[in-house]
């Protein structure tokens, strides 16, 4: 194994040598592809999350920004932990529900602009007024938030009609601060479809320059955090590399050449035993944090889909351990039948999930089938419609997906054991999301939660109505529990220090998840990171005295905390 890890190396590393030696400092990825040399031992290489030439810095556009963006350049007035179920004051001093319907937040005193001119309760302001824009994401909010106000240069009040504390304790750490002086006479599609090529932020970072393939940040020297919070980034460039694919990105970081890959790396389990400088957060099994759930989502639209009992048969019928351990080897782990994340282990009424849940048992599965109606009636061992009709699913995973392509064969050969046809097919990703939006498909792969502040995210999720002709972001598998939704309203307007009335709803909420089965959560998706040693040491882990921190530059990890990673790096020392 180890010989062939090395001529892995050798083979995907060449070209990168060979280009080395145009490259200032001894390293191609510091080269002047972008208009500038920068000394590799004050650069941070990171790759993972942009998978497109940099296009825009407009942080309005949750999704499209170019990586870093949120969290280097624009800030938002808390970070929130999801190691610690902890918020940190940021660009606020604090915040607080002053009433029942009424927040107030304090803004540090000191804080500026890159541009020198001062942040105020003004910015705060407008940024949240911008929601009224019905294209603007944070839109929804105005359904319940009546009145934003500057109180004082330092102190924004918000007045609510119908307070969403948890929806409400996530918009405070997602989204950032935008400047009004400079954003005040945009129009609707340039706020939400603008390039924002001048971005002015609050950040440790400057927009330095991009090119097709990267996009490099400079240090703020004059950021206010170096002496309000006494924090000071290390790296002085940061060159975010676009993505080629995965192997590119495994040569890249065995070569030295990325310091932090954010990439899904098959493979590295064994890489960071191999004495190649990689580290991820957990040593052992499972290597990475659990990042967010990826479920098998069935059309409940369609039959026998749209049968409860089959959806549990089906639940059953899945080896999550085969892929678990032959699929990812060992680097995700297996969900629990609520599909909430480990971070939300306090949340979940394991009394339900062992009254409710379901584990890998084939004979199970058969059982299932057999009372719920669907016997096999031609004798080829798989079991037809309650009418008699053939009964035949597609498991669409987009092609190229390697990971999921060969999970959904797995997938696919436990429900032919339990006697349900499940074929796998690859469609392009943008077939495949045509598909999920529209709801013409059987069954799907997909995980677009991450790991949050709060589960009503997971469940909004889930349970989110009315059904739209197009679903864009939630409940692809159109089920329809207004029960269940308007529980989903409840957990939303309750208070987030209040944990029993939380997990009150959320047990209940459990309840009809377990028992109709609208979604089958499979593993927790790692958060992907493989750190080199060679330039930068002292990464995120999970060992004693190492940061604890998110290691990703995803969109919304570092303002989930990744940011006070970039803090804690310090130089290797140079052989």
């Amino acid at each position: 194994m180890r010989n062939r890890l090395r001529f892995l190396i050798l083979l995907l590393s060449a070209g990168l040598t060979a280009a080395a030696c145009t490259g200032a400092d001894g390293a191609n990825a510091g080269g002047d592809a972008a208009g500038g040399s920068y000394p590799r031992a004050e650069t941070l290489f990171t790759s993972g999350t942009q998978w497109g030439p940099p296009s825009n810095w407009n942080p309005i556009m949750n999704w499209t920004y170019a990586t870093g963006t949120v969290g280097l350049l624009y800030e938002t007035l808390f970070l929130y932990d999801p190691l610690t179920d902890e918020y940190e004051p940021w660009l606020a001093e604090n915040g607080d529900w002053t009433n029942d319907t009424t927040y107030e937040v304090t803004l540090r005193e000191g804080l500026t602009w890159s541009d020198g001119k001062p942040i105020t309760a003004e910015d705060v302001v407008f940024t949240v007024e911008l929601g009224k824009m019905e294209s603007v994401p944070y839109h929804n909010l105005w359904d319940y938030l009546d009145s934003a106000e500057a109180v004082d240069e330092h102190t924004a009040r918000f007045t609510f009609g119908e307070p969403r504390y948890q929806q409400w304790a996530n918009w405070v750490y997602f989204n950032p601060i935008v400047p009004k002086h400079l954003w005040e006479g945009k129009s609707e599609k340039d706020v939400t479809a603008g390039a924002n090529e001048k971005p002015v932020g609050s950040g440790p970072y400057k927009y330095e320059t991009h090119d097709q393939d990267r996009q490099v940040w400079v240090k703020n020297d004059d950021w206010w955090g170096k002496d309000t919070l006494d924090l000071d980034v290390k790296p002085r460039y940061i060159v975010d590399l676009v993505n080629s694919s995965n192997e590119a990105a495994l040569g890249q970081l065995l070569a030295g050449d990325i310091d932090l890959s954010n990439n899904f790396l098959p493979g590295i389990a064994s890489l960071v035993k191999g004495g190649y400088k990689l580290q991820t957060y957990f040593p052992e099994a499972p290597f990475m944090l659990a990042a967010n759930t990826t479920w098998m989502i069935p059309n409940t639209t369609k039959a026998p889909l749209n049968d409860a009992a089959f959806r549990r048969a089906l639940a059953s019928s899945v080896d999550t351990g085969k892929i678990v351990n032959s699929v990812y080897g060992q680097i995700v782990s297996a969900a629990n039948p609520t599909g909430l994340l480990p971070i939300w282990d306090k949340y979940v009424d394991q009394a339900t999930v062992d009254r409710l849940g379901w584990t890998f048992d084939t004979g199970e599965a058969k059982r299932l089938l057999a009372q719920a109606g669907y016997r096999d009636t031609d004798g080829d061992g798989l079991v037809e419609n309650k009418d008699g009709s053939p009964l035949e699913l597609k498991l669409a995973t987009p092609s190229g997906w390697t990971d999921w392509n060969e999970a959904a064969r797995v997938i696919a050969e436990g429900a032919k054991a339990a006697g349900i046809s499940v074929t796998s097919e690859t469609p392009a990703d943008t077939v495949v999301q045509d598909m999920r939006e529209s709801g013409e498909f059987d069954l799907i792969l997909n995980n677009e939660r991450q790991m949050d502040n709060t589960p009503w995210r997971y469940y909004e999720y889930i349970f989110n109505l009315p059904i739209q002709d197009q679903q864009t972001t939630m409940n692809f598998g159109r089920y329809e529990n207004q029960q269940a939704w308007d529980l989903v309203n409840q957990l939303d307007a309750t208070k987030v220090d209040d944990l029993e009335g939380m997990n009150k709803i959320i047990s209940r909420l459990q309840q009809a998840q377990l028992t109709d089965v609208p979604v089958i959560p499979l593993w927790y998706n790692g958060l992907w990171s493989q750190a080199s040693n060679n330039v930068w040491t002292n990464w995120p882990s999970a060992e004693g005295g190492a940061p604890a921190y998110v290691p990703s530059m995803w969109h919304g990890y570092l303002q989930r905390g990744a940011i006070k990673m970039l803090t804690e790096l310090r130089p290797a020392e140079q052989q």
